[in-house]
């Protein structure tokens, strides 16, 4: 048996090459030997067997060729190759892309497709192909990027590192959402990238300080149209290091750089530190070292005041039980005559210039905040309430002019209790250090002093003048604050100007200033304050006597008996009754007021906490 299958296979072999040519007239695949017969002249078969394509057979691609016979009668018409049906991952992206909308298709780009070898991912490969349409854009051949990429850096961007191989978005209008997110995002793919920034000796930190800066924060909430990307300062092809004559961010080209944005842009103005960190003492130790102020400025006042508010919440705590333990067993304070009277704190205009401080720092913190905190979720939500950051900052703006209102408001009613008020005895300066003035004096000592007593259990809760320590010191806080946060405000508003006469670097300044002040101001009335006059036991929820100006005979005494003592000493007790309460409707309405500003000052503060615990922004 074995011995006559040895006879029949030579004859098996012969009738199995006999077969051949009418396999294919069958519909079998072609031998590629067969088509280089007449296609040698145009197609090398050494070359096409090591490219890419040349394990598949010529009729792989053109699927026409069914009948070798017919074809070479010319009775077959060879159409265009369809790529699709074996790249259908980049045929898909291709047919997205700016490329088929200039009818440039796969055979314009891989001209070589019968010779094609695999590109290994070899960068200059990439280039050199793009340039050959692309001949504006050869200048990338000369940036750092292009001369590292001809040195065989595979790091470097090539032109597919930002428009990708095959999915290539048209730029279309330069000013759109889409573009100007593109100019800075693809950046970022490669800048972002510490390890790869380390081996190639760049500056690793450019992402983050980009981000940290009021251009980056708007990109971060999704907004690059309204600031500069990296693309506007770098250029997106010609990227030269800084030392570089022709470099868009050398020195002497600044002004020019700037101008893009800021028409009126001086030499001064170009000594901005556009990736200036604040971390580093050696490269920038002015940032460093005002933050570092700011920093010690925030955690001090927090400490103190905080320790000063959880005090002061246990002690009321403690008192308040007492209290109740006291009525219920029988024992009742000796009751106040005419108690329930009530007699003027506040003036309308002192109640008027609270709700202007009140309205203008919600709508400040509101509109900041995203801002300051823009790598949370929860600020670009309320930037889209406010319809974008080009709208929050109109409104950031319109409630720091308020600001100038109520503080010009201030500086207003001082100089008149100095210097013009008739019902005050005494000069200047008697008034200034005198119990009914605002400026600390050595009573706040003795008053401090006797509170720490008090929460510690060491004597009797002190009462007070017209004034407390901790309304002096809010007080104080306004002058302190329209300095640092309004001074630094008015810097970044007015950038061009103050550009005249100012290094760029003190913008740098004014924005730490300027956030870390913001921070410390919301945190404090958010907390403090909202202790200090809504919080504490004695007056929660809310005490309302800054949206009347009105309070009892009773609350006065308990709180300020030092001020009525001194009042019914001078004989004009009588002089600060309310002979008029309140309206209903107007108390309904100013107490929503006031409970809607309370409960938006604890939803930022809540979303504050929210923000530091995942790793916000400082």
């Amino acid at each position: 048996m074995l011995y006559t299958i040895y006879r029949l296979f030579p004859a098996l072999i012969l009738a199995l090459g006999l077969a051949a040519p009418v396999a294919a007239e069958q519909g079998m695949a072609i031998d590629p030997a067969t088509c280089l017969g007449c296609h040698s002249n145009k197609i090398s078969a050494a070359a096409f067997a090591a490219s890419v394509h040349g394990k598949n057979a010529c009729t792989s691609c053109h699927v026409e060729i069914t009948d070798l016979a017919r074809h070479m009668r010319g009775e077959v018409k060879v159409g265009k190759v369809h790529c699709e049906r074996c790249h259908k991952k980049e045929n898909a992206e291709h047919y997205d892309s700016v490329h088929v909308q200039k009818e440039v298709m796969c055979a314009d780009c891989h001209t070589d497709i019968h010779t094609h070898r695999y590109w290994k991912k070899e960068k200059r490969i990439a280039v050199a192909k793009c340039i050959q349409c692309h001949d504006k854009a050869a200048v990338y051949r000369n940036s750092v990027h292009g001369k590292a990429v001809a040195a065989g850096n595979q790091d470097s961007a090539a032109c597919h590192d930002c428009h990708n191989l095959h999915e290539i978005k048209p730029i279309g209008d330069g000013k759109s959402h889409e573009v100007r997110e593109f100019h800075t995002k693809v950046c970022m793919k490669c800048h972002s990238d510490e390890k790869m920034m380390a081996r190639n000796n760049v500056f690793n930190v450019a992402v983050k300080t980009y981000m940290d800066s009021y251009h980056g924060k708007n990109y971060r909430l999704g907004f690059p149209e309204k600031v500069a990307g990296c693309a506007d300062c770098h250029t997106a092809h010609s990227v030269l290091p800084s030392k570089d004559p022709n470099s868009s961010v050398n020195p002497n080209n600044l002004v020019n750089t700037c101008g893009q944005c800021h028409p009126k842009a001086t030499p001064l103005f170009g000594k901005f530190y556009s990736h200036g960190e604040h971390g580093n003492r050696e490269k920038y130790p002015i940032l460093f070292y005002t933050f570092i102020a700011m920093t010690g400025l925030l955690v001090g006042t927090f400490a103190v005041f905080w320790l000063h508010t959880l005090l002061w919440m246990f002690r009321g705590f403690v008192e308040n039980r007492e209290k109740q333990a006291a009525l219920e067993e029988g024992h009742v304070e000796h009751a106040i005559p005419d108690g329930h009277k009530q007699y003027r704190r506040f003036q309308r205009r002192h109640i008027f210039l609270h709700l202007l401080v009140i309205i203008s720092f919600l709508g400040l913190s509101m509109t900041g905040l995203p801002l300051k905190f823009s790598d949370q979720a929860w600020a670009k939500v309320l930037m889209g309430w406010f319809g974008g950051s080009a709208n929050a900052g109109l409104i950031h703006r319109y409630c720091a002019g308020i600001t100038f209102v109520y503080f010009m408001g201030a500086i207003f009613l001082s100089i008149h209790f100095l210097f013009i008020r008739k019902d005050l005895k005494g000069n200047f300066l008697q008034r200034l250090f005198g119990p009914d003035s605002l400026m600390p004096n050595l009573r706040d000592i003795q008053d401090v002093t006797g509170m720490v007593r008090w929460f510690l259990f060491k004597g009797p809760k002190p009462t007070f003048e017209r004034w407390t320590y901790w309304e002096k010191f809010d007080f104080i806080a306004v002058f302190w604050g329209m300095f640092a946060i309004g001074g630094s405000g008015l810097m970044l508003w007015f950038p061009e100007f103050f550009g005249l006469f100012l290094p760029g670097w003190m913008f740098n300044v004014a924005t730490i200033v300027h956030s870390d002040e913001a921070l410390l101001a919301t945190g404090f009335i958010f907390t403090v304050h909202f202790f200090n006059t809504h919080g504490r036991p004695e007056k929660f929820p809310m005490d309302f006597v800054i949206f009347n100006g009105q309070m009892s005979k009773h609350e006065f005494i308990e709180e300020r008996g030092d001020q009525w003592k001194r009042y019914e000493e001078m004989g004009i007790t009588e002089t600060f009754r309310a002979h008029k309460t309140s309206g209903v409707a107007y108390d309904f309405i100013i107490k929503g007021f006031g409970f809607t500003a309370l409960a938006i000052g604890i939803g930022l503060l809540i979303l504050m906490i929210i923000a530091f615990l995942h790793g916000g922004a400082h």
